[in-house]
């Protein structure tokens, strides 16, 4: 399997598919998942003619389930070493959730450095920028006890919390009439085990306590912002809305009773505007 060693040797699993000498499509993961969750966007894109490359973040799935090194700066570290290694130019940055906040620290920390040239487009799906926790400066914000939450029960029984979350609301499967599947929801798990569960823990304030705001402000090309107005883990108010309106020029799609798992659940939709959007010229 292909890593890339990064600076204090954690070893970051990726894939690297399609057209070697196509645009490259760089997809980053939420959590607790894996490079696995792009399944539906991988084998679209790279069907047509994109090289398509995921990796599975630090501490999360086939990579080093590391003890340190679990937040924000150092995710966009590694991915900086990751693109530098494959030597991609002009890429699209897709993030999801996490990922999302994992794109804009990448932009904000790198794209005026290590990684000037590298970055074509953004995109943010249902993306935790700028600022999940409610402070008095983003009183819109969840309440620092739904995170606490979270971590109680990750280290009370991580099984457990890892069937909770895919089988409610990160799916929607929790809304009446939804359309339930159950294997979505074991491969939501089996991706979260696959992780450390001390990086998993780690994350939960990664992905909530980071604010992203000056990093959005350094956005310098071409950004999509996608997001499911029914979006019960990133609720769609404090964070696309605000989003879209500290990335320049930034393009926002809102998604009519979408969840936060929309490029599972509704992969055709998204992928076919992912599409227009990166073939439309920047």
């Amino acid at each position: 399997m292909p890593f890339v060693t990064v600076k204090d040797n954690t070893q970051i699993f990726y894939k690297d598919w399609g057209n070697p000498n196509g645009q490259p499509i760089v997809f980053s993961h939420g959590w607790p998942l894996s490079a696995d969750d792009w399944d539906a966007q991988m084998m679209f894109f790279g069907a047509k003619g994109y090289r398509v490359i995921a990796h599975d973040r630090r501490g999360h799935g086939r990579s080093t389930q590391t003890w340190d090194g679990n937040e924000m700066n150092t995710y966009a570290d590694d991915l900086v070493t990751l693109t530098e290694k494959l030597d991609l130019k002009n890429a699209v940055h897709v993030g999801h959730s996490t990922g999302g906040g994992e794109v804009a620290r990448y932009i904000g920390r790198h794209g005026s450095g290590r990684a000037k040239g590298r970055v074509g487009k953004a995109v943010l799906i249902a993306a935790v920028p700028p600022l999940m926790v409610k402070t008095p400066n983003n009183p819109g914000g969840l309440p620092l006890e739904v995170f606490d939450g979270f971590r109680t029960a990750l280290l009370a029984n991580r099984a457990q919390l890892y069937r909770d979350i895919p089988s409610g609301p990160f799916y929607g499967f929790n809304r009446p009439g939804a359309k339930v599947s159950q294997g979505t929801i074991d491969n939501w798990w089996r991706q979260g085990m696959m992780g450390g569960v001390n990086a998993g823990y780690e994350c939960i304030k990664a992905f909530s306590e980071t604010d992203f705001t000056e990093d959005l402000k350094k956005f310098d090309v071409p950004t999509l912002i996608m997001h499911g107005d029914d979006d019960q883990i990133v609720p769609i108010g404090a964070s696309a809305m605000m989003s879209s309106k500290l990335v320049k020029n930034a393009k926002l799609k809102v998604y009519k009773g979408f969840p936060h798992g929309m490029p599972t659940t509704h992969a055709d939709v998204i992928n076919t505007d992912l599409l227009e959007f990166i073939k439309t010229p920047g």
